[in-house]
């Protein structure tokens, strides 16, 4: 176990490269839809004419016989069908490519994909293989990758999966207004968990909070029952008023909130919050230790409308991850629609109202990363309630 930290500038910095894949689940209705004109960002990326097919590569796990991978590639290959399906007006080429598991095969299945004639990439997975291929196509195509890692983001690089950073913000902006100012960070000692400290602590500082503390644990029941007390006297010690845990292990947001909760600490004293959703899986949604915690959530709405239609259409539910090839579609093809010659350079990709996502509004920044609206939401007698919807757009200019 670490030891509690006292608060320091926050500061987000690049790591080493990580395969932390797309942490979000799924789907929507409805193609995205850019809602304001203006351009941000460089122009990088072929310009093209929005008149004739527009040439869009794929890249999936496929291949490689792991059934799982299989699964996620045939939905993700389905959900972008569906975006071409509904881009009315724009004719969108879309090609797949099958990559495996292997940041090597995504190379060659990038350039490839850009050989034949492919404008723009969407995909791949997991962040080394995403990091590779925009290396590899570097000043030909942008990649929009289904990664949610922002450090490995930038130049024609992006992250199409919602980043911890984004649910950070989104929780931490809440609470500042709120009147919640003192922050203490819990975090996994793994490397998932080192990341979604550092996302929360850079929210504090963006959002002009303090960070009252920063302790680490395992993920064993054992190491979380010895650093509950530590924890718990950091939180009195410090006058902490809010509690953000990363929970980013299925087994560990359960654990490390019974073991504070036996150590005096839950939302009836400190305001509990975490990275991850708090009602998922549904078997979890009633544990007394989660009552009141904060969380973040898209539009489950759209998302079950989303899946509704895609069960009608293929027979069975979609994989979480097929969200983020409708949306790297279909942000595409609104461009097109919209009759842009540089729908696949940054700077169309770019524009700071984004796009009306199946998810919820979202828009790419200029930095690779990306901005996702995401509503508050916390448990109450065992029930998801939304305390604070998110916005239905971005409304202005943007980063």
């Amino acid at each position: 176990m670490s030891a509690t930290l006292t608060a320091r500038p926050a500061a987000l910095w690049r790591r080493p490269l990580l395969r932390v894949a797309a942490l979000v689940s799924a789907a929507a209705l409805a193609a995205c839809a850019p809602t304001e004109p203006t351009a941000t960002g460089a122009q990088t990326g072929p310009m093209i004419d929005p008149s004739q097919p527009v040439q869009v590569a794929l890249l999936v796990p496929g291949g490689s016989g792991d059934p799982n991978y299989d699964y996620m590639s045939r939905s993700m290959a389905n959900a972008a069908r569906m975006a071409v399906a509904d881009a009315q007006g724009a004719r969108i080429d879309l090609r797949v490519y099958e990559l495996g598991d292997d940041a090597g095969q995504a190379v060659a299945m990038a350039n490839k994909a850009v050989a034949e004639g492919a404008k723009v990439i969407v995909g791949p997975l997991h962040g080394e293989s995403a990091n590779a291929v925009g290396n590899a196509v570097r000043g030909r195509v942008n990649v929009l990758s289904f990664s949610n890692n922002a450090d490995i983001a930038g130049g024609n690089l992006f992250v199409l999966g919602n980043t911890f950073g984004n649910t950070a913000d989104r929780l931490v902006s809440y609470g500042v207004k709120q009147g919640l100012r003192r922050f203490l960070i819990v975090h996994e000692n793994d490397v998932a968990g080192q990341l979604g400290g550092a996302a929360i602590e850079g929210a504090i500082a963006r959002n002009r909070g303090t960070m009252v503390g920063k302790t680490g644990h395992g993920l064993s029941r054992a190491e979380m029952d010895a650093i509950a007390p530590t924890i718990a006297r950091a939180a009195a010690q410090n006058q902490a008023q809010a509690l953000f845990v990363t929970g980013n292990h299925a087994e560990a947001l359960p654990e490390i909130t019974a073991a504070l909760a036996s150590a005096g600490v839950s939302s009836r004293s400190i305001q509990l919050m975490g990275l991850t959703r708090w009602d998922v899986p549904a078997s979890r949604a009633g544990l007394p230790q989660l009552q009141n915690g904060w969380f973040a959530v898209p539009d489950l709405g759209r998302m079950a409308a989303f899946n509704a239609r895609y069960r009608a259409a293929y027979g069975e539910n979609p994989h979480d991850f097929a969200t983020l090839a409708y949306d790297g579609v279909s942000a595409i093809a609104a461009n097109v629609r919209a009759g842009r010659a540089n729908a696949v350079t940054t700077a169309g990709l770019t524009r700071g109202a984004g796009f009306a996502g199946i998810q919820g509004p979202f828009r790419l920044r200029p930095d690779g990363s990306n901005q996702r609206q995401l509503s508050v939401a916390t448990l109450q007698g065992g029930k998801l309630v939304v305390i604070d919807p998110a916005r239905s757009s971005f409304g202005g200019f943007g980063f």
